[in-house]
Order: structure tokens, then C-alpha cells, then sequence
């Protein structure tokens, strides 16, 4: 008797849990935030390419260059070819934040410049990077203080990294 009640307690659970039923045990309810994030990022096969892998989610469902980053891949490697002269104090490619350090030009020592880089987009969009410009200037005492930068100055930058991200895609797009 012993052992039938040991058995049904093994056994019992064993084929509830196997059923006709295509649908998970948790169909009924919603799935978390963490979760959606994790099967949305990608799989290691696809329906299409069942031998094959993708990681990072289907090519082609946005333009990103094809890259793991969370931006877009163009404007990420456009905004390091233009802040290269600076020394790069932080990079995040998947939050998509270029920090600098402080530069000094040799050309007009006692000026220096600081950028914050932020790509906004996966897409290549004219409004995808948004730069803040900072700017100090040294004082009688030899203290850095602030000093305000004109706005052309950020709009400029901007601009600089749209066309080289431009240029990155097209010669991307001619291989």
C-alpha cells in the first residue's frame, strides 16, 4: 500500500503534466516587463533559418546596421569618429551616452571643452543625437570657471556626426 501511494505521488504529477494542449501552463496570465524584454532581445534559432543563429532579433526589422548595440549603429560609430580628439571619459552603446573629458586645444590654452553625447534612436533620423557642449575658461587665479558656449556650437557637432553617420550607411550599403 505503501509503495501504490509513493508511486501516485512520482507518477501523478509526471502525466498531469503532460497534455494536448499547445499552451503553457501560464497562458492566462500577463507576462512580466523583464520577461518581454528577454524574448523580444532574440533567440538562438529563428523559424526561418532553424540552423542558424541570431542573438539579437531578426535582420532587417530596424535599421541599426546590423549591429548588437541598443542605437543605432551608425550614429554610435559616427559620434566616436567625431568626439576621437577628445579623451573619451565614458562610452554606453547600449544606453547610447559618449561622455568626454575636459580638452584643451594647444591653440587657445586656457579654454577647454567638455561634450555629452546622447543618441536617442535605433534609427538614422536627422533629430537621433542630441550633444551638450560645455565650456570653461581659466581665470585670474587660475581656476576653471564656466562659460557659456553659443548653441550653433552643439547644433554643429550634430551635424558633424549626421553626415559621417551618413556616410557610414552608404558605404555599408555599397559593399
Amino acid at each position: 500500500m505503501k509503495r501504490i501511494l509513493i508511486l501516485s505521488l512520482f507518477v501523478l504529477p509526471w502525466l498531469a503534466a503532460c497534455s494536448d494542449s499547445d499552451e503553457p501552463l501560464s497562458a492566462g496570465k500577463p507576462k512580466p516587463a523583464d520577461r518581454l524584454r528577454w524574448e523580444n532581445r532574440g533567440r538562438l534559432t529563428t523559424e526561418e533559418n532553424e540552423g542558424g543563429i541570431s542573438l539579437w532579433g531578426d535582420k532587417g526589422k530596424e535599421e541599426g546596421g546590423g549591429s548588437p548595440i541598443g542605437v543605432n549603429s551608425f550614429l554610435w560609430r559616427a559620434t566616436l569618429d567625431t568626439l576621437s580628439f577628445m579623451p573619451i571619459a565614458s562610452a554606453d552603446p547600449f544606453g547610447g551616452v559618449v561622455i568626454t573629458d575636459w580638452y584643451e586645444d594647444p591653440k587657445t590654452p586656457g579654454e577647454r571643452f567638455k561634450v555629452n553625447a546622447l543618441i536617442l534612436d535605433r534609427t538614422l533620423r536627422a533629430d537621433g543625437v542630441r550633444i551638450s557642449v560645455f565650456k570653461q575658461k581659466k581665470d585670474a587665479n587660475g581656476l576653471w570657471v564656466d562659460a557659456p558656449v553659443e548653441a550653433s556650437v552643439g547644433r554643429d557637432v550634430e551635424d558633424t556626426i549626421l553626415t559621417r553617420a551618413r556616410q557610414l550607411r552608404v558605404t555599408q550599403a555599397a559593399k
